[in-house]
This record gives structure tokens, sequence and C-alpha cells, in this order.
């Protein structure tokens, strides 16, 4: 009886979550879509000509709402753990953000010092710095700036002081590359043939670009700063379909 009751709960939480999904989408040529005048209702078009395009948009939206809404659940999850570290921030301040990670990327730049050569110290050195500093950009406009500053800037920033040190690492240390380079290789592979494929993009980049050397630093650059804007988009979707003063 109790894993009915759940399992109804799932399914009526999922209808919601795709009528709110799918009356934003009407909302963004359409007024009156989600939240319906209390004595008007929900507002229709009144000519023919309006009623086709309603429905024409309405169908659309069932096809977009089908690929939007897996990334909507991707963006509740997302959201849960960015509330938490927003309570961290929030907690520590944005000064004992930018210490923690220097003492992180400090840390790995001692090793690199005992490990490394001397330019894998500097260039390890360089990229904690980097790092560091994008740590605190991305703590200063997740606390201070709005949703724009929040996906544009601070959760690129974030992905930016998460990925640079390691791959500067593996570039100057033997074993950290061979973890690093072979499944970074695989995974530009992908990227080209699946995702940059329009318009002969990816033959481009091959032409252009030799995956060796700083090229790697390069390659996670260029996915880390849309990688931080699918994530913050995905958060914005979240809100979407759960409102932030509802449950995760």
């Amino acid at each position: 009886m109790a894993a009915g009751s759940a399992r109804g709960g799932v399914l009526d939480g999922v209808k919601i979550d795709l009528r709110r999904l799918h009356d934003t989408w009407m909302e963004l040529i359409f007024p009156r879509q989600r939240q319906a005048h209390s004595v008007l209702g929900r507002w229709t078009p009144n000519t023919t000509s309006g009623q086709i395009l309603y429905k024409i948009w309405g169908a659309l939206g069932i096809l977009m709402v089908g690929i939007l809404y897996p990334l909507a659940l991707f963006g509740v999850v997302t959201r849960f753990y960015s509330r938490r570290i927003d309570t961290m921030i929030a907690g520590i301040g944005i000064l004992g953000v930018v210490l923690v990670a220097a003492v992180v990327w400090g840390g790995l730049a001692i090793a690199a010092h005992f490990r490394l050569s001397w330019n894998g110290f500097v260039a390890v050195a360089a990229a904690g710095g980097v790092a560091t500093i994008s740590a605190g950009i991305a703590a200063l406009c997740t606390r201070y700036g709005g949703r724009g500053l929040t996906i544009g800037i601070a959760y690129p920033a974030a992905m930016t002081a998460i990925f640079l040190p390691p791959i500067v690492a593996a570039l100057f240390s033997g074993v950290v590359g061979d973890a690093l380079f072979p499944r970074s290789e695989d995974l530009a592979i992908w990227l080209l043939d699946n995702v940059l494929f329009v318009g002969g993009l990816n033959e481009q980049i091959r032409d252009a670009f030799e995956l060796e050397g700083f090229s790697y630093v390069l390659m996670w650059l260029g996915i880390s700063i849309p990688l931080g804007w699918l994530l913050g988009l995905v958060v914005s979707l979240a809100g979407v379909i759960r409102p932030s003063g509802e449950s995760a």
C-alpha cells in the first residue's frame, strides 16, 4: 500500500513537472499560461489563425518537454548540491573559499616541487593561482550576483578552478598524464564526432590542432566553460519545474 502511494506521489509529481514545463513553453508566445487569471482563467486565442498557431506551438512544446525534462531533473539534483555549496560559502565567506582553494592547489604545487621539474612546478603553481582566483570569482558571483552572473561567470569559473591544475600537472607527470590523457583523447574524439560535426567544425578543429602538450589545457578550458554554462542553465530549468520554495 505504501509502495503504491509512493508511486502515485512520484507520478503526480512528474505530471506537475511536465505541465509546468509545457506551460512555460507556451508562455514564451502566449500570455497567462503558467498562472491563469483568477477570473478570466487561462488565455486562449479567439481567432482561427491564433488557434492554429496555439495548437502548433503546443505540439512543438510536447517535443521540447520530452527533450528538456531529463535535463531539468538533472538540474534539480545539481541545484541540491549547489545549495550545499552556497551554504558553505555563506558559512566561511568568500575569503574562506579562496583560502580553501589556495590550500588545496598550493598542496598540489608543493607536491609538484618535489616530484616534477622546475618548469613543471612553475606551471602547476601558476595553474593553481588561476584556479584559486577562479574559485574566488565563482564565490563572489554566486554570493552577490544575479542569475545572469551566476550562469555566465560563476559556474564556468568553478569548472575552471576544478579542471585546470590537474590537467597542467598531467603535462609534466607521466603517472598523471597516463591516467588523464588517453581518456581526454577518447572524449575529444567523441565530442568531435557526435557534438561538433555541424558545418564541418570537427574537421576544421582536427586540421588546426594536434592534441598534445598545451592543447590538452586548451581542450579542458574549452570544455569547462560551456560545461559551466550548461550546469547553470539546467539549474535554472529546475526552477521552472520545481520552484525554490519546493523540495528538490
